[in-house]
């Protein structure tokens, strides 16, 4: 299959999903193949919250979205442009995928497909319904996937190369059972935000979009504030305000009830909105319903640090103040380019 080819069918996957928003889904005409997978799609994105709690219509939608504007003809050229893919033998990649947030395994799909490899795949328990109902339709658009794209509930057998993504805890298990073979084994991360207190209204409400969406369950979630001595958490508070309907999600809602009991037991002290806490600790992985701060009184030696703990850093926002810097209210639209751990998956893929 040429690479042409491949991108063609992303492509037509970009236009489908390009129909599906949270107030106003509706079809449009030329997209290949609505009549057996539209109304689908819309049953199956209903039901997402069935299978998982956290896959609220909310979510889910803004993952599509999410893809769908990712998936155009300029954004693959843009991200492709630096590849030399047309003399890659396809080989087998084993994909361990997450489930903490809808299709967080997508780009690793994307990637091992657009290469020309050979995807076998093993989704989480958490998120075994999206991406399967997604590549069938990329079947149905460019039938010579079929030979391209398998999945399993079993052991990973007969696979080249692997890319893993899982805790700290089961990297380790990863590290040893695919030893042998080419890899990328993702383990957890977290994102740190730093604040000034110059920031404006609007950054402050951007941030509360990085802190709230998907629940905070994503590595590219702020669960950690850099702030400076001092602080007044007073406008930050306010700006969250507009994200208090978080705590209307059951899920969402017993979790700040037992974060908040545990963190009030052990005579942590809290700062508390009614449905976000912060607690000061130098620590980045913040339980669900809270954000981590710690305060600096130097820029340069808090640059410094972050560049020593990167290793625990998915993203970096600000307003420029680091290299690299994620805007306020942007950790959950990555580009193409934006890669997880800032591994290059196309340049792995492009060797084994």
């Amino acid at each position: 299959m040429t690479l042409t080819k491949r991108k063609n069918a992303f492509i037509e996957l970009g236009k489908f999903l390009s129909q599906f928003h949270l107030d106003n889904s509706q079809q449009k005409e030329g997209v290949l193949y609505n009549d057996t997978y539209y109304e689908n799609m819309l049953n199956l994105i209903q039901a997402s919250r069935s299978h998982n709690g956290w896959y609220t219509e909310e979510q889910v939608f803004f993952s599509l979205e999410s893809w769908a504007e990712a998936l155009t003809p300029e954004n693959l050229e843009k991200w492709l442009s630096n590849y030399d893919l047309n003399n890659i033998k396809p080989k087998t990649v084993g994909l361990v995928l997450a489930g903490n947030i809808p299709l967080v395994g997508f780009h690793d799909f994307l990637s091992v497909l657009i290469t020309g490899h050979k995807a076998l795949i093993k989704t989480s328990s958490n998120d075994q319904h999206l991406l399967p109902f997604l590549a069938k339709y990329l079947i149905t658009v460019e039938p010579e996937f079929k030979d391209f794209i398998n999945f399993t509930e079993g052991k990973l057998e007969g696979f080249d190369a692997v890319i893993a993504t899982g805790s700290n805890n089961t990297a380790r298990y990863f590290e040893y059972y695919f030893k042998d073979k080419p890899s990328i084994i993702r383990k957890n991360r977290n994102s740190a935000a730093i604040l000034t207190g110059n920031e404006s209204r609007e950054d402050l409400i951007g941030l509360g979009e990085d802190i709230f969406r998907y629940f905070g369950l994503g590595c590219r979630n702020v669960s950690k504030l850099f702030v400076p001595t001092g602080y007044d958490f007073k406008d930050f508070f306010e700006a969250m305000y507009e994200y208090r309907d978080v705590i209307h999600y059951d899920k969402y809602a017993n979790n700040y009830d037992y974060n908040k009991a545990v963190f009030l037991m052990s005579n942590f002290k809290l700062l508390d909105n009614e449905f976000l806490t912060i607690k000061e600790d130098s620590g980045y992985a913040s339980p669900i319903s809270s954000v981590f701060y710690e305060y600096y009184d130097n820029l340069d030696t808090l640059k410094q640090k972050l560049e020593s703990e990167q290793d625990q850093l998915q993203c970096v926002v600000s307003n420029n103040l680091t290299e690299n810097s994620i805007p306020f209210g942007q950790t959950q639209k990555p580009r193409l380019l934006d890669y997880a751990d800032n591994i290059d998956t196309i340049a792995f893929l492009s060797k084994i």
